[in-house]
């Protein structure tokens, strides 16, 4: 008869025996949460020195940007300010094992080389999730129940039982990333991912995520001391990111995170930083943040949204078109997500619409700087204007382009002069 006790013993003394046989692997290892932590922050691509910045100010060191976030390192208390207060990042992730490679049997020794115990009770549920890029594996998922294997078995060999997987709402996720050749063990310390900033009910179609708008703001130079206006404003999420940085508030300050539910979580030093967050904060006060969306419905949502993050009484929003839409300050930054098509007829229809939207801002907005982010990279030609500058980002795999136009006293026939410069200068491809 089966017995599923004796397979486990089996399948652990193999283990144990290909553990022992196998060459050593190179492996380096986080202690506690009372020492200096080796940290990785993931960002949306082409945020990575804005995070940088970020990170410096909040006093971390050994501060590497990588493509696709910024490795740093720091004690406890920075991982939860990092988590707290950084408005770019997706995540804090906390690296508890790195080595190299050759099968899964080695990334589950590695994993097995974490003393998970140490970090959670096994009361805690866990989540794992595997990502890589060139790894040499035939599948993710298999890797990933490979660590959730490890993380059971360093329990049970603890006599402690075995901590129950929740694939929705766990109180532990570990991440597993593989290289070509390396695999890196992480515990994540923020459980939802930091653009869920707790004020987000409803949407519109396709929102821009709350990290990658605030990352928009800052690459704009917005500091809180410009008037501001999102003439497309959607759901909102650049008035509220705006109001946020405006008002010195943390993205964190309504929201749990996953460090939280570790053993060595310092709940003391967590409530005095969020209590010199909220002693950091400006008084509330009307501001100079204008939304607007042709849609009512969606201005509807735009003010729910509001409302939730505290600031319906601070940031005025109306329904109008782009083209009605005057400023209301001598100057300004115009931060936008135009549409962009993917149907053959709709990229017809912007081609004939963005001249439309360049005419508007020469003839209202002069003094102001024009900051639109678009996955059309044509819109820097069509709009037939000058930009000042063509950021690469990234909106998840899209490639996308933050354009900064300087709206400047002068006749058509010089931003005319300028488009033929810039685009002399590169190379007249539009991006």
């Amino acid at each position: 008869m089966d017995n599923p006790q004796r397979r486990f013993e089996q399948r652990s003394f193999d283990r144990q025996q290909e553990q022992e046989q196998a060459p050593r692997i190179e492996r380096s290892i986080t202690g506690r949460l009372d020492s200096r932590l080796s940290l990785f922050a993931p960002c949306p691509r082409g945020l990575e020195q804005v995070l940088a910045d970020e990170l410096l100010a909040l006093g971390a060191g050994d501060i590497a940007p990588a493509d696709g976030g910024v490795a740093f390192a720091g004690d406890a208390r920075l991982m939860m300010a990092a988590n707290l207060h950084c408005r770019t990042a997706s995540r804090i992730l906390l690296r508890l094992a790195h080595g190299g490679y050759h099968a899964e049997q080695d990334i589950y020794r590695l994993a097995m080389s974490v003393d998970w115990p140490r970090w959670f009770e096994v009361s805690r549920t866990i989540k794992l999730k595997a990502d890589g890029i060139a790894a040499r594996v035939k599948s993710l998922d298999y890797i990933a129940l490979t660590v959730k294997d490890a993380i059971c078995d360093r329990f049970r060999q603890a006599q402690l039982g075995r901590p129950s997987v929740d694939t929705r709402n766990p109180d532990v996720r570990v991440n597993v990333f593989l290289t070509a050749d390396t695999a890196t063990v992480y515990l994540d310390t923020s459980g939802e991912p930091l653009f869920k900033r707790g004020w987000r009910e409803e949407t519109g179609e396709a929102p821009l995520r709350e990290n990658l708008a605030a990352g928009i703001l800052l690459l704009a130079g917005y500091d809180g001391s410009q008037a501001l206006l999102d003439p497309l404003c959607g759901s909102g999420t650049f008035l509220v990111e705006a109001a946020d940085i405006a008002l010195k508030r943390a993205p964190g300050r309504n929201r749990r995170f996953g460090f939280e539910a570790l053993s060595s979580f310092d709940s003391a030093s967590w409530e005095k930083l969020q209590l010199d967050a909220r002693k950091a904060e400006l008084p509330a006060a009307s501001l100079p943040i204008r939304g607007s969306d042709r849609s009512q419905a969606m201005v509807n949502i735009a003010r729910a949204n509001l409302e939730r993050a505290g600031l319906a009484d601070l940031v005025e929003v109306k329904a109008a078109n782009v083209t009605d839409t005057r400023p209301h300050a001598e100057h300004g930054l115009i931060v936008a997500n135009p549409p962009y098509g993917v149907r053959l007829e709709e990229q017809d229809q912007l081609a004939t619409w963005y001249p439309e939207l360049g005419d508007w801002l020469k003839a209202h907005f002069a003094g102001w700087t024009a900051c639109l982010f678009s996955g059309d990279l044509r819109l820097g030609k069509l709009i037939r204007l000058a930009p000042k500058r063509r950021t690469p980002l990234f909106n998840g795999s899209l490639q996308c382009r933050l354009f900064v136009i300087n709206m400047v006293e002068g006749s058509a026939r010089k931003q005319k002069d300028g488009e033929e410069a810039a685009d002399a200068e590169s190379g007249g491809d539009g991006q």
